[in-house]
């Protein structure tokens, strides 16, 4: 019998909310709407990366392998492409979550 799967915390994760539930916090989206690249900034700073890597795939593939986020690098590009403001507010949501259970 072959092991395909590891059990027990190496099973795969999700984002702690979906893509388009913008308004679970109206703070990170207007931030983000307001000034994109700021957002960025913090995103890049709560992950001890350089602030010109906040935003985009790079950014998000980074946080998925870290926390065994389901997902491919592909996903991430089309996400970014086409949603690239709804990707870096659930990737900030996200941060916040883990930060308030100390899981970041």
């Amino acid at each position: 019998m072959a092991v395909t799967t590891q059990p027990g915390r190496f099973q795969p994760s999700s984002f702690q909310s979906g893509l388009f539930e913008c308004c679970d916090d109206c703070g990170v989206c207007w931030f983000t709407l307001m000034c994109p690249l700021c957002m960025g900034c913090s995103i890049a700073s709560d992950m001890d990366e350089c602030c010109l890597c906040g935003l985009g795939m790079p950014i998000r593939s980074v946080y998925r392998t870290k926390y065994n986020i389901k997902g491919s690098m592909f996903e991430d590009f089309v996400v970014n492409y086409f949603c690239c403001f709804c990707a870096t507010c659930q990737l900030k949501r996200d941060i916040k979550y883990r930060k308030e259970n100390n899981t970041f």
